[in-house]
């Protein structure tokens, strides 16, 4: 969850280019900018004030569609590499290891090719993986939709011809064409707005999908390796997102100082890292969504995802305080950790109170 000097709009853009990088506050700490982020980038990008609205909007959209699915329509889908019901415990377990280990090697994969062939395959990369996802996510649940109000008619013939046109002519091609506008807007616009618009469309999409179709504890092993992989992969010095943002990032300093200088200046206290803007990453919003929205399918109790939507908030929050003393910080672990707290809490109550 890196923070980034770019503002909320292309007009800000061009009246902070000329502000200098360091800025002296009242009291006399310098505010250090943090390195620029290619716009392609698949973050979110927000006032650090108002970081708990995206995340409430994911939250919210990818609940409400999650239930529809599971609950309204009775789509129950459960797929995973190792059957919770015939494996038990060690199935979570594999489950949780095999789609770190994805995630690790994708993360590598994406390294190689930006060394190899330039930060430009990047467009490439995620426009083929935003085009799949958004095209087969949106399709799944404009059906879904499209299910639920078609039942509420009588089942007559010209329903049923009107009902089949709309599944599989009409609908289809809309797809498609949305799909393609989305990704043709998100790498021609310069536009803030609908760049966030269509981080957080895909993001929620990701975890609605991922709720219906993974086993719930399979979900929470899964959540707990790919945070403890966000560690390694953020802090660790050859992490990939590390050596990704410094690949990516623009790292010429107007004041003139060093790395070794700056890191020198915020352990010391005498600086900080500027926060009052912050990037949340595409994974944080998809995973923190993913966790509320499979919390809501297991226990179908309001009350216990709310309690794991503030957990998960606060956890957020605590992590942007670190950001002034942390060029980068992991987004997963403190708010997953938390919002998994949170549910392990009522689980325990349920048990042996209830």
């Amino acid at each position: 969850m890196p923070t980034n000097p770019e503002t909320l709009d292309t007009q800000d853009d061009s009246r902070e280019d000329l502000e200098p990088n360091l800025v002296s506050t009242e009291h006399q700490k310098e505010i250090i900018e943090k390195d620029f982020v290619p716009h392609f980038l698949p973050t979110y990008r927000i006032k650090s004030s108002l970081y708990p609205i995206p995340i409430i909007i994911a939250i919210i959209i990818a609940g409400v569609l999650a239930y529809l699915t599971f609950f309204v329509a009775d789509v129950q889908v459960d797929e995973s590499y190792f059957p919770e019901d015939e494996f038990g415990a060690l199935g979570v377990v594999l489950n949780g290891v095999i789609f770190t280990v994805i995630a690790a090697i994708s993360a590598f994969t994406i390294i190689f090719f930006m060394r190899r062939f330039g930060m430009g395959v990047l467009k490439y990369l995620f426009g083929l993986s935003f085009g799949f996802v958004s095209f087969f996510m949106t399709l799944m649940f404009l059906d879904v939709i499209i299910f639920l109000i078609f039942v509420q008619f009588p089942e007559t013939n010209f329903v049923l011809n009107f009902y089949f046109l709309f599944t599989n002519i009409y609908i289809p091609v809309l797809t498609a064409v949305l799909v393609f506008l989305l990704i043709y807007n998100y790498f021609t616009s310069k536009s803030i707005k609908t760049k966030n618009f269509i981080v957080l469309y895909i993001s929620l999409l990701v975890s609605a999908s991922m709720s219906i179709i993974l086993p719930f504890w399979s979900t929470l092993a899964i959540l707990i390796g790919i945070s403890l992989w966000d560690i390694f992969a953020v802090l660790y010095k050859r992490g990939p997102i590390k050596t990704m943002i410094d690949i990516v990032s623009n790292n010429d300093d107007e004041s003139g100082l060093s790395k070794t200088e700056v890191e020198e200046k915020i352990k010391s206290g005498e600086s900080v890292y500027d926060t009052s803007k912050l990037e949340i990453g595409i994974g944080d919003l998809a995973f923190y969504s993913l966790l509320t929205s499979s919390v809501l399918l297991f226990t179908n109790n309001i009350i216990i995802v709310i309690l794991t939507t503030v957990a998960i908030l606060i956890g957020t929050g605590i992590t942007i305080s670190g950001l002034k003393r942390n060029k980068i910080l992991p987004g997963l672990p403190i708010s997953i950790f938390m919002g998994i707290g949170t549910f392990a809490i009522y689980q325990l109550i349920v048990i042996f109170f209830i």
